[in-house]
């Protein structure tokens, strides 16, 4: 459904992207991670525009759509868009912290890639499956996103209440292969084009010193 009314209001309206991006501060609370890896799981939306937005980011090494919130019996995609099963679209970052902080990661979430005002549904997307959240995978992990939560609250750095959840990790369950690498291998697609490039080009112009160019992606591999 969401990708036919994509594709209606992109033959009747302007191209000026459904992207909603803000500027907003960088995470007072952001301690140093010596590790070379680490992973992060975000839900914001639908799964495509998140991807699309990680796998430009520098220091992310893998970017992976899929499911978390529900039970491995319901984590495939027909049965997650009724809205029934507890999963959340997600995409799971594995990230290296020498080069890009988990702050920062959460940064660029909020800047770019998700509304976090918007109560179960992001954009043209409605529905539970699309809420905001962040899955906290350490202890630390949930303390940086709710000091950061509570840092954009009292900036108030946007027009409403953030609704976005801080909680603690579930499992993770990869989405169907075609889901994959989406915006990368289908940009000039209606709902991609309307709706998700707008977001890799306010990563871009927001955040320069962190934007790759080059997409890491899951069915190629690690960019050069």
């Amino acid at each position: 459904m969401r990708k036919l009314l994509i594709q209606i209001l992109f033959l009747a309206t302007p191209l000026s992207g459904l992207a909603q991006t803000s500027s907003v501060p960088a995470p007072a609370y952001n301690p140093p991670d010596t590790a070379t890896s680490e992973t992060a799981i975000l839900s914001g939306g639908c799964f495509w525009g998140v991807q699309g937005v990680y796998e430009h980011v520098k220091g992310v090494t893998q970017a992976v759509a899929g499911y978390t919130g529900g039970a491995a019996s319901t984590a495939q995609y027909e049965t997650v868009s009724t809205g029934t099963t507890g999963h959340a679209e997600s995409v799971k970052i594995t990230f290296n912290p020498r080069i890009i902080s988990y702050g920062q990661l959460l940064e660029i979430y909020f800047a770019v890639t998700a509304d976090p005002t918007e109560l179960d549904y992001q954009g043209p997307d409605d529905g539970t499956q699309y809420r905001s959240v962040i899955w906290a995978q350490t202890p630390l992990q949930k303390q940086i996103a709710m000091r950061y939560i509570a840092q954009l609250s009292a900036a108030h750095s946007f027009p409403a209440s953030i609704v976005t959840q801080v909680d603690a990790a579930m499992p993770f369950y990869e989405a169907e292969s075609y889901h994959q690498d989406f915006l990368v291998r289908h940009p000039d697609y209606p709902y991609i084009a309307y709706n998700d490039i707008p977001k890799v080009e306010a990563l871009q112009a927001q955040f320069p010193g962190l934007y790759r160019s080059v997409p890491v992606t899951v069915l190629k591999g690690q960019a050069p």
